[in-house]
């Protein structure tokens, strides 16, 4: 089984783009995942490289930000490519299947006079956008 369950910080804004041949939405981001236990001297975070296809792209492009705290549920990918000089590249990266926000209400509100910001997370819907409100009391899928 190839299951991976992330929650951590983004790097940067997520790059969205757009497959030359169908259109297809494409976005790239880096989390910032604090390691349970580190030795000193040692980083206290890992930066894992993520990849977010479709739908699943445009939610992350519109509603994610640089510093903002997510959870990705995905799998592990490898791929290898040669470039212009023949140097052979590898890279591993989790594929994004769920993407959901982590930070709580409070963290996330703008100053809105006191009025309630919604946040919504993507998950798998047979219809409709796949977007679903999320309450502060709600649990994560793990």
């Amino acid at each position: 089984m190839n299951k991976v369950v992330l929650m951590g910080r983004l790097t940067k804004d997520p790059d969205l783009r757009y497959t030359s041949g169908n259109n297809t939405a494409v976005a790239s981001f880096s989390l910032a995942v604090n390691r349970r236990f580190a030795r000193e001297g040692q980083p206290q975070a890992d930066f894992i490289n993520i990849v977010a296809w479709d739908k699943s792209a445009e939610f992350c492009g519109k509603y994610f930000t640089k510093g903002l705290q997510v959870v990705v549920v995905g799998r592990i990918q490898t791929r290898t490519w040669d470039d212009n000089e023949g140097k052979r590249h590898y890279v591993t990266e989790v594929v994004a299947e769920e993407t959901y926000f982590a930070d709580s209400k409070r963290s996330g509100e703008t100053g809105n006079g006191g009025s309630t910001q919604k946040t919504y997370s993507e998950t798998p819907a047979a219809s409709g956008d796949g977007f679903y409100p999320m309450d502060e009391d709600d649990e994560l899928p793990f």
